[in-house]
C-alpha cells in the first residue's frame, strides 16, 4: 500500500507540471485573445470571438481527444504531402499542456477582456498626455489594474484548470489520477476498500493544492486591492 501511495505522490508532481505549463499557455493566449477582441480590427475581433465561443462551448474531454488524436493525424497527413513519410507521434505531456492551455486560454480571454474594459479610459489618456508610450501605459497603468480586476475570475479559472489536469490520464500520462486508478485495480484483491482509499487520497491532494492556491491568490488580491479598498471606506 505504501508503494502505491508514494507513486501517487510522484504523480502529483507531474500533475502540477501540467497545470503550471497549461496556465502559462492559457495566460499568453488569454492576453492575445483579449487584445484581439479589443482591437479596432474587425477580422481580429471575429477570430477572437470564434475562439472564445467555440472552445467554451465544447466539453474539455472532447477537445482533448480531438486535438491529441485529430491533431496527430492532420500533422502526419500534412507531412506526407510534402514528402515526409515517417510517422510522428505527439508527446503526450506537450499535447496535454497545449490542449488544456488552449482550452483555458478562451476563458482567460474573457477574464482579461473584462478587466481591461473595467479600467477607466481616462487613466490611459492621462498617461498619453504625460508623454508615455503605448507600451509604458500598458505595463505601468493597464497591467497593474488589470491584475487586480482579473484576479477573482483568474482564481476560478485556475482552480478549474487544476482539476482538468486529470484528463491527461486518457493520453497515457502517469499523473496521480492514472496512478490512483492503477493502484486501485492492483490492490483490489488485497482489500475491497482499495479503490475508495486511493481515490480519496488523490482527492485530498487536489484539495490541498486548491486550498494553497486560494491562500496565495487571496494574499495577492489583498496586495493589489489595498489602496482601492482603503479608498472605498
Amino acid at each position: 500500500m505504501e508503494e502505491y501511495i508514494v507513486n501517487i505522490l510522484k504523480g502529483s508532481v507531474l500533475t502540477m507540471e501540467v497545470a503550471l505549463g497549461s496556465l502559462a499557455v492559457a495566460v499568453v493566449l488569454g492576453l492575445l485573445g483579449a487584445t484581439a477582441k479589443l482591437a479596432q480590427s474587425k477580422p481580429l475581433n471575429w477570430l477572437a470571438g470564434i475562439y472564445s465561443t467555440v472552445i467554451r462551448g465544447i466539453p474539455d474531454l472532447v477537445l482533448m481527444l480531438l486535438i491529441f488524436y485529430g491533431g496527430q493525424i492532420l500533422l502526419n497527413k500534412g507531412l506526407e504531402l510534402v514528402g515526409y513519410e515517417e510517422y510522428i507521434e505527439i508527446n503526450p505531456f506537450l499535447a496535454g499542456v497545449l490542449t488544456i492551455g488552449f482550452i483555458y486560454g478562451a476563458y482567460m480571454t474573457e477574464t482579461f477582456r473584462g478587466a481591461i474594459m473595467a479600467i477607466p479610459k481616462g487613466q490611459m489618456e492621462a498617461g498619453y498626455a504625460f508623454g508615455m508610450s503605448k507600451s509604458r501605459v500598458f505595463f505601468h497603468i493597464t497591467v497593474p489594474q488589470m491584475i487586480r480586476l482579473a484576479l477573482p475570475s483568474f482564481t476560478n479559472n485556475w482552480l478549474v484548470l487544476i482539476k482538468a489536469t486529470a484528463l491527461v490520464s486518457i493520453l497515457g500520462l502517469p499523473d496521480m489520477t492514472m496512478l490512483a486508478k492503477q493502484a486501485a485495480s492492483a490492490a483490489r484483491d488485497v482489500t475491497p476498500l482499495a479503490p475508495m482509499l486511493f481515490f480519496l487520497f488523490t482527492g485530498a491532494i487536489y484539495l490541498a493544492i486548491t486550498t494553497v492556491s486560494l491562500i496565495v491568490l487571496k494574499q495577492l488580491d489583498k496586495r493589489y486591492s489595498m489602496g482601492v479598498r482603503r479608498g472605498e471606506f
